[in-house]
């Protein structure tokens, strides 16, 4: 559980990051991270890291794809989390 717990911690402040980051290359006009890049990061656990920044620094809050898919993913890890929790799980 410790080492979970530890992938989370660092998935999620990898993606707030590279959230960060491309929020600073976007007002920059610089090279941007991947759209594909910040949804890895959320697939791999980082959903809270990445939506939470998103919402802070308003970045990406007006595309669709990412404010819905974000929470969308974040929903689907949480229901797969519990259906892993009441069947692998003995109680």
């Amino acid at each position: 559980m410790q080492i979970f717990l530890c992938w989370l911690a660092v998935v999620n402040l990898a993606g707030i990051a590279v959230t960060a980051h491309d929020k600073r290359c976007a007002q920059r006009g610089a090279w941007r991270v991947p759209e594909k890049t910040l949804f890895l990061l959320c697939i791999l656990g980082g959903c809270p890291g990445v939506y939470l920044t998103m919402r802070a620094i308003r970045h990406k809050t007006l595309h669709k794809r990412f404010m819905i898919g974000i929470p969308l993913i974040f929903v689907a890890q949480l229901a797969i989390g519990v259906l892993l929790w009441y069947t692998a799980i003995p109680h």
